[in-house]
């Protein structure tokens, strides 16, 4: 059985990482692979009768066939919606590279699933501690990467800058997604056109501006990646 494992990373926070690694997730189940979306790290959570609980991951476990505990897929979660090492630096709980990769290695090494997104946090740059960045953790893990390009004025200088520290870092990013997000936007059609020829990777989809997106909707525009 082969598996494909993938790290979703954004050019910003709130460019659609979340719903685009949902709709993946579902797109990989209507081909009949089992899937298993993890959070490792996120801010911004609700109190709950069974502890904090973030949106994103449980979007993430809503289209996963693997079912974990929900402390499995989001094992560091922050009620503030806030920089995560910062959240964490105010309850005296500081963040690691290292504890992340060792949850998510926790994880990988028993579950056998064929498809798995782990969705990071805001940009590629989060900053973990005063040392460490989140790009440590699929740099550790040596994942392949997927970018979502939120697609609003200044996108091509966010999505090259993200590409070029990618590549930096050693990892390899297989495809990306254009997600419109500014509805105004100017010459989109001009700067969509720019990316595709300075990505040198195929583009998984082109998402339109969408009122009010389901992971359905999203799922028929994108392709899955390679690999």
């Amino acid at each position: 059985m082969s598996r494909q494992r993938f790290f979703i990373t954004g050019t910003d926070t709130d460019v659609g990482k979340t719903l685009c690694t949902a709709a993946l997730l579902h797109k990989a189940k209507l081909a009949s692979k089992s899937t298993l979306g993890l959070k490792p790290l996120a801010a911004g959570c609700e109190e709950t009768e069974q502890g904090l609980r973030n949106s994103d991951a449980l979007a993430l476990m809503a289209q996963s066939t693997e079912q974990l505990p929900y402390e499995q897929v989001n094992p560091v979660a922050l009620k503030e919606a806030i920089a995560p090492h910062i959240a964490a630096e105010r309850l005296n709980k500081p963040l690691s590279a290292a504890r992340l990769v060792g949850y998510l290695r926790g994880v990988l090494m028993i579950n056998r699933a064929e498809f798995i997104c782990i969705e990071g946090a805001g940009g590629w740059r989060v900053p973990l501690n005063a040392k460490e960045t989140l790009a440590e953790v699929p740099k550790d893990l040596k994942l392949p990467v997927i970018l979502v390009v939120g697609m609003k004025l200044g996108c091509i200088n966010h999505a090259m800058l993200t590409m070029e520290a990618i590549h930096r870092d050693g990892l390899n990013v297989v495809g990306w997604i254009a997600n419109l997000i500014d509805n105004d936007m100017d010459a989109y059609q001009e700067n969509l056109d720019s990316l595709k020829k300075q990505i040198r990777v195929p583009c998984l989809g082109e998402l339109p501006y969408l009122t009010d997106p389901s992971v359905e909707a999203v799922a028929q525009y994108l392709t899955l990646p390679e690999g």
